[in-house]
């Protein structure tokens, strides 16, 4: 079971993140008010940081493939995983990126807010790499970071018509991302919100405790 865990503010942190087993290391860079946010240059050291330790992620929420383009040419992550509100970046947009970026994998954000959830995933799957099925917040610009769940019957339903691997995120936590797994049996399960510790006013950091405890939770699933 792959482990991707959001969002590393700095260096440090996400070293400590890669040591306890994450396979991929989620960074937010960009200035758009989303939970944990760090500049390009951050964003590019936390990359260098970890090396060949973790596979670099990088999330955008723009819709601008100038825009996405010169944040991946400037952060240098592994893989871009495109979180723009629906229909933001279409999937002939996607195939345009390809072309621009075509050393980079590609991970789509697919919000599963009912049936049709599936048929948005499906038209994805010919220009993407990944599929991440994620929960919408209302308050939050493009698709994740809610806390909160989906219906997990219709990311089984995803999961068994696709070809391509799919990541399940959306309210996962160290107390239910095994009956998660269980239920929807994934290529890798997204933590953020359950996984963080607040800190006074608005900001948070990863909580080591809390991403050791839904690793070992989600790898103990047989």
């Amino acid at each position: 079971m792959k482990i991707q865990i959001y969002t590393m503010q700095s260096v440090e942190e996400a070293r400590a993140i890669a040591a306890l087993g994450v396979d991929h290391i989620g960074i937010t860079p960009g200035n758009y008010g989303l939970p944990g946010e760090v500049d390009f240059s951050t964003a590019r050291a936390i990359v260098e940081s970890i090396g060949d330790s973790a596979v670099s992620v990088a999330l955008s929420v723009d819709s601008d493939l100038t825009a996405i383009e010169t944040m991946v040419k400037t952060v240098r992550p592994n893989i871009l995983q495109l979180c723009g509100p629906e229909d933001a970046v279409p999937p002939a947009a996607v195939r345009v990126l390809r072309q621009r970026l075509p050393e980079i994998m590609i991970i789509q954000a697919v919000s599963v807010d009912g049936p049709e959830a599936v048929k948005r995933a499906q038209e994805y799957e010919k220009v993407v790499d990944f599929i991440i099925l994620d929960t919408q917040s209302p308050d939050i610009v493009g698709i994740g970071a809610s806390g909160q769940t989906h219906d997990w019957r219709i990311s089984r339903e995803i999961v068994d018509r696709l070809k391509i691997p799919v990541i399940l995120a959306g309210g996962l936590s160290p107390e239910n991302v095994a009956e998660a797994i269980r239920a929807v049996r994934p290529w890798g399960v997204d933590s953020l919100t359950h996984t963080n510790r607040l800190l006074p006013g608005n900001g948070f950091r990863k909580d080591l405790d809390r991403v050791r405890e839904f690793v070992a939770a989600a790898r103990g699933i047989r």
